[in-house]
């Protein structure tokens, strides 16, 4: 008899386990601490998915599912046919970013769903459960009746628990651009398509992201509000109105949703790191963080064109006066910009770039010969106007003349908004930005890409892909109303939650005079700051060389690594200020930069982070006396002290500034 009820005991588990009961019992996952605990359930038939933080609601029961092109929508009529819990635990080293190792760790579920009716299709969920966050995906795996098709529409949804505050940038007509000023507001407040990473909070805690990790072969996610406070997902399309053109099987992108009680939890969660494969690449050994300079910012300010002609900037002079002043302050490279053929004219058209035929008076192998000679890297820069036609036909080559001339660094950019007819963030580009990502890494190439699509997380699985525009960086100071103080404070907390942005620190001269009533919205101090605030490891000192000759302040940024160990948010309220905390990867020092908005204000900086027991000599680069953002930007005091693990520093911040710091271990 008790053989009888034990054979009985395991009939039933394995009926839960196929069926999920008659009534659709839920099944859950939680995370290794057990405080995040994903919920799924199907109600009639239709999957739902919850989250819950410390027992109580992230986002309520949350509809999944697809709509597809001349096929019944596969979105209901499941049945659950297995449910598979795991475990995993690993940690990995970056080979270069904001943290030396990486700890990934999660419980995971996936769910084998199965139609009921007669097509009988098959669908897979897998959620993966962090201690700071989950992320989801589909898997349509190969069957029968479901081979090639067209995704209309992916119904994935984020039913807040609260009616939680966003800092929010608008999509550009049904596209993603990333070039705005963030508002905040209300979700239920929403009146327009936004982008992600999108940052939520409820009354400054209890903090959220809602983004993307491991974007291949998909349409970028943006977020429609539907109802009071749930979000829905909406993919970019191609211009035939198809969102996803795929075929079985099929992986969808992670959906991300980060978690944390702070505004700092969520700069230093991995979470979107950890969703993407590893490494692809045998050898890294030429992937090399480092400072940068160029004549960029001269192009934005009318000193310099990228054209031909008697104002050209990359001519072979002006390409060895800037290799010269790296060499000397320990700059990495020297960016080539607007090299090649091509600039004349509408040049956002891209018709007629020439990615191997450089300017008559840039010559490519002497510039080439003189930089490496003053173990300098050159950046090549391709311009491409959107015109992808003419730059695919061209890729190999191009790569090729990299490879020909030792080059190893790249900036690529996408003016147009609207390549070959096709929106910038649909499928179409995604497929052409990892071709490009591929081939790069055949030709030991880094990439910055400017008007690139979202950042999510792909640097993991291809190292190469450095550093990328992706947002409104500091070109808008040169040629608009610029960006307001606040805006660097929010940055961190949206934007760079997807991944490192090529801000392009590091104007001394901020009250510049052009044609306009432009400036830098910062103090001096500030523009220091961000180098630490902002995380690339590959960063511009972006103003002309003339204005860092003599100035103290650039020792700081010839000190300022762009590789880390590890990564602290000491303190920070989103819109209002930012104190972060970063160890250099190669030596024990650290680097702390502080930034505040437009209020002048004194934050407490506890230098906790420090070795307990050893003396630190901190360098410290602070808003002088009469400091001010409008009225008097430049003052700067430098002053040295001897710290400890106990010690607090009260830094005083000028409005629109900032302070930065150089802690070195005392022998």
């Amino acid at each position: 008899m008790k053989a009888f009820y034990v054979v009985l005991l395991i009939f039933l588990f394995a009926l839960i386990a196929l069926t999920g009961t008659t009534k659709d019992r839920p099944v859950e996952v939680s995370s290794p601490n057990g405080k995040v605990t994903v919920q799924f359930e199907l109600k009639d038939g239709v999957p739902f998915y919850s989250v819950l933080r410390n027992k109580v609601a992230v986002l309520n029961p949350s509809a999944l599912g697809f709509v597809l092109k001349d096929l019944p929508a596969l979105n209901k009529d499941f049945k659950i046919v297995s449910s598979t819990p795991a475990s995993f635990n690993e940690t990995w080293t970056q080979v270069w970013g904001e943290a030396k190792t990486i700890r990934n760790q999660y419980n995971s579920l996936t769910l084998a769903l199965e139609e009921r009716s007669n097509l009988k299709r098959k669908l897979n969920i897998i959620f993966k459960v962090y201690n700071d966050g989950i992320g989801f995906r589909y898997e349509i795996p190969a069957q029968p009746n479901l081979k090639n098709f067209v995704i209309l529409d992916e119904l994935t949804e984020f039913a807040l628990a609260q009616d939680l505050s966003a800092w929010w940038i608008p999509t550009y007509g049904n596209d993603i651009d990333s070039e705005y000023l963030f508002t905040q507001n209300n979700v239920s407040e929403l009146k327009e398509t936004v982008n992600t990473p999108l940052t939520l909070s409820a009354g400054n805690k209890n903090f959220v992201s809602i983004h993307e990790a491991a974007l291949v072969d998909y349409a970028s996610m943006a977020l429609v509000k539907k109802g009071h406070h749930t979000l829905k997902a909406d993919l970019v399309p191609w211009a035939n109105g198809n969102r996803v053109e795929a075929a079985a099987p099929l992986q969808t992108p992670w959906r991300t949703i980060q978690l944390g009680d702070t505004p700092g939890d969520l700069v230093t969660s991995y979470l979107i790191l950890n969703l993407n494969e590893p490494n692809k690449l045998a050898d890294v050994s030429w992937i090399k963080p480092g400072k940068y300079n160029g004549m960029w910012w001269g192009m934005h300010l009318k000193t310099f064109t990228w054209e031909g002609g008697p104002h050209h900037g990359a001519t072979t002079a002006n390409m060895k006066e800037l290799i010269d002043f790296a060499s000397t302050h320990h700059l990495s490279a020297t960016l080539a910009e607007g090299w090649n053929e091509g600039w004349e004219g509408d040049w956002t058209k891209g018709e007629n770039f020439n990615f191997t035929k450089p300017y008559s008076d840039y010559d490519l192998a002497e510039v080439s010969r003189y930089a490496h000679e003053k173990n300098v890297g050159i950046i090549a820069h391709h311009e491409t106007g959107g015109n992808i036609a003419n730059y695919e036909k061209q890729l190999e080559d191009a790569f090729k003349l990299c490879a020909q001339y030792d080059i190893h660094r790249l900036k690529t950019g996408y003016v147009n908004r609207k390549p070959a007819g096709e929106l910038h963030q649909g499928q179409f580009m995604v497929r052409h930005y990892q071709k490009v990502m591929e081939m790069a890494a055949k030709y030991k190439v880094m990439l910055d890409v400017h008007e690139p699509i979202k950042d999510t997380g792909l640097r993991r699985t291809y190292p190469n892909m450095m550093t990328r525009e992706g947002g409104r960086g500091t070109e808008y100071e040169a040629w608009s109303t610029g960006n307001p103080p606040a805006h660097t404070t929010i940055i961190p907390f949206t934007r760079c939650l997807g991944g490192p942005f090529d801000y392009t620190p590091g104007i001394f001269d901020i009250q510049f005079k052009t044609d306009g009533n432009f400036r830098v919205h910062t103090t001096l101090a500030k523009q220091l700051a961000l180098y630490v605030v902002i995380y690339s490891p590959m960063h511009m000192a972006a103003d002309l060389p003339q204005n860092y000759e003599g100035k103290p302040a650039f020792k700081f940024i010839e000190d300022v690594p762009t590789d880390w160990d590890d990564t602290k948010v000491l303190n920070a309220e989103i819109g209002k200020y930012v104190t972060t905390a970063r160890k250099d990867r190669n030596s024990n020092d650290w680097f702390v930069g502080s930034i505040t908005n437009e209020d002048a204000r004194t934050l407490p900086v506890k230098l906790d982070f420090l070795t307990p027991g050893k003396k630190y000599t901190a360098t410290i680069y602070q808003d002088g006396n009469g400091a001010d953002m409008v009225t008097n930007p430049l003052p700067l005091d430098i002053v040295s002290k001897e710290v400890d693990a106990t010690t607090v520093l009260d830094l005083k911040l000028a409005p629109g500034g900032g302070a930065a710091i150089r802690f070195q271990e005392k022998p």
